[in-house]
């Protein structure tokens, strides 16, 4: 029988499979340091003395502002934990995760797990990547199987090649304005089709990493002779191999693009599936660009950038930033000179790493116009509620630098065909390799890494206060915010608990320590956005028992799994007959969860019977009986 790529990779490494659930066997993981040392915590709870799998590697890339002691300790922490664990540290500064990931570490085949919602970009070398919460890549690394629901495979077929100014970034713009945010949950998507020989490495890299903004799984390309050429040129020739669909592999929908048609796009604020053309948005005063993230910041988007701005100005009403994604990227930009070009047009350089992405500086003015290369425009991620945040390629964003307004870069004449090298600079000297023997390595602990909260083993019946009413498509942001003055506090989930949705009610946090049991009520898509499992961590610290919803993101229903909270799913009759303030039983909850019996809620008070429901996997009831996972994979090694 005809295959589809994901069929096979997952084929190879299946453990165990149902119509509902597939548990694989991980060969890689990575984490970075927003995600890394709370996955580590975990690690070290379930007693295992070195990683179990084939490759693990630890990043900083999110969290390099050393504004205070937090930070530096964390990454003191992250390398002795690598030291003795047996995984790689990539340094502060040597890049980011995915980037450098892609670079040195990717084989096409394997599959890789990591603490981050981006790690589909290593889909761009043919990897089956997936993001998850960092105690399932905890997990992976002790060597237990991850298990993610039975996908759909959805068939990208790109026909023709792409017009000059025309990029990677408007080919995932384009997919995102016909499937939507949540359009990708439960699903794979693979690209075929002749036009994927036309695309170069770093540009199947943005397309893979974007598709988590779908909701998907991950993404995948071919690993053909673009893959080998990418490879070589990194001296990793002996990674390379061919992997492909077969020719009459069926699937399960299909998506066709003619690359010929894609027009110059963005996402428009608040949402990256809010896509416009750029001509339809043109003259739109900007007073901010960025170039980065691990969407866009190779060497052949910055080489681009900087031929476009060789002998111009960046127009004096602009803040104009560069981030290149790794330490081999800014070396060879300043090598060949082109790094010279983009400095002399009046852009700042930044550190190789997350940064604005994630809300770690760059923040802009009050109600400004922001056009960044980055995936995510949520309400206030930049660090300024009132920004409005463009998502758009290199090619309109370094247009609109030059203009003051967004442009359509196809009014900037003849464009810059960029080649990649045959050779890139290789330099590892940034990333640490463990210890053959690390049982003597000491791990140094500062004062904001505290020990974990405990979940103990599930309930049968609890009373629940309605701690909020949410609307669709609540993002982990909305949550858990990120950020310069948050994201330092990862480690200790007793402050960090104080700023669980901060964005949306300040009294959140006081409110469900009073209520002591509580649930969320929301509708569709909960979730979505990134893998930090501190959006189920800190909520579960707070007593937040249940999540009541229509739909949930798939990296977020799992962490909610993961750390004991119920994933329930409402009708729309019963969300719109709830309020914020009203008390609900859940009651016959082990039998609901064992799938013995229905789950019987109803709201306290009018006594009225609530539509729910909890629909799991065979492993899921096991994990939410145990009260978590950490609690299930003690258990069963004590078993």
């Amino acid at each position: 029988m005809a295959k589809t790529l994901t069929q096979k990779i997952i084929d190879r490494h299946a453990l165990e499979r149902t119509s509902r659930e597939c548990s694989l066997k991980i060969d890689q993981t990575l984490t970075q340091d927003a995600t890394g040392t709370m996955a580590y915590l975990e690690f070290e709870a379930m007693d295992i003395e070195r990683v179990k799998t084939e490759l693990s590697v630890s990043y900083v890339d999110h969290n390099t502002l050393q504004s205070g002691f937090e930070n530096a300790d964390d990454h003191r922490f992250l390398q002795d934990i690598a030291r003795k664990y047996g995984i790689y540290f990539s340094r502060a500064g040597n890049g980011i995760c995915h980037q450098v990931h892609l670079e040195r570490f990717g084989v096409p085949g394997k599959t890789l797990l990591g603490s981050d919602s981006h790690t589909p970009t290593a889909g761009g070398i043919g990897m089956l990547a997936i993001g998850a919460g960092g105690l399932d890549v905890a997990s992976a690394m002790a060597g237990m199987p991850f298990s993610i629901p039975t996908p759909k495979v959805v068939g990208v077929v790109l026909t023709s090649r792409l017009r000059p100014w025309v990029s990677a970034k408007d080919i995932i713009l384009e997919v995102l304005k016909r499937v939507t945010v949540k359009g990708g949950v439960g699903r794979i998507f693979e690209y075929t089709g002749e036009g994927v020989k036309t695309l170069s490495v770093p540009e199947r890299a943005t397309i893979t990493n974007m598709g988590a903004e779908l909701g998907a799984t991950t993404s995948i390309f071919p690993s053909d002779e673009v893959t080998k050429s990418f490879l070589t040129a990194q001296g990793r020739r002996r990674s390379w191999k061919p992997l492909a669909a077969d020719e009459d592999a069926v699937y399960d929908e299909v998506i066709e693009i003619d690359l010929s048609k894609v027009e110059p796009m963005a996402a428009c604020p608040h949402s990256p599936d809010n896509v416009a053309s750029i001509r339809d948005i043109a003259g739109t005063r900007v007073d901010q660009v960025l170039i980065g993230s691990c969407t866009n910041s190779s060497l052949k988007d910055l080489m681009m950038v900087a031929r476009v701005l060789k002998g111009r100005k960046i127009h004096p009403d602009v803040s104009f930033a560069i981030a290149p994604g790794s330490r081999q990227v800014l070396a060879m930009l300043a090598k060949n000179g082109a790094l010279t070009d983009i400095i002399s047009s009046g852009a700042r350089i930044l550190e190789s790493a997350c940064g604005p992405c994630i809300g770690m500086g760059q923040a802009p003015k009050t109600d400004a116009v922001s056009v960044r290369t980055f995936n995510r425009n949520f309400p206030g991620r930049s660090g300024t509620k009132s920004a409005g945040v463009y998502l758009a390629s290199p090619e309109v964003a370094v247009a609109c630098a030059l203009s003051g307004c967004i442009t359509d870069p196809r009014d900037l004449g003849e464009y810059p065909e960029i080649k990649l090298p045959k050779r890139f600079l290789i330099d590892d000297s940034m990333i640490i390799p463990p210890d053959p023997d690390g049982s003597t390595a000491e791990v140094a602990r500062g004062p904001n890494i505290r020990p974990l909260p405990k979940r103990g083993p599930m309930e049968d019946s609890v009373e629940l206060e309605v701690l909020l009413k949410l609307r669709d498509n609540i993002t982990t942001d909305d949550i858990m915010p990120a950020g310069a003055k948050i994201l330092p506090l990862r480690s200790n989930i007793e402050a960090i608990s104080r700023y669980v949705f901060s964005g949306i009610d300040g009294e959140f946090s006081e409110n469900a320590k009073k209520a002591s049991s509580g649930c969320i009520l929301a509708r569709e898509n909960y979730g979505q956005g990134s893998s930090r499992e501190h959006a189920a961590l800190a909520p579960m610290y707070l007593g937040v028992k249940a999540v009541l919803a229509r739909s949930f993101a798939r990296i977020h229903r799992s962490n909610l799994i993961n750390f004991g909270i119920l994933p329930v799913t409402v009708s729309e009759e019963t969300y719109a007959g709830i309020e914020k303030g009203s008390r609900i039983s859940l009651s016959r909850i082990i039998a609901a969860v064992e799938g013995r019996e229905s789950l019987v809620a109803s709201e306290i008070g009018t006594g009225k019977k609530l539509d729910c429901s909890i629909e799991l996997s065979d492993r899921e009831r096991e994990i939410l009986t145990a009260g978590g996972l950490l609690n299930f994979i003690k258990s069963t090694m004590r078993g």
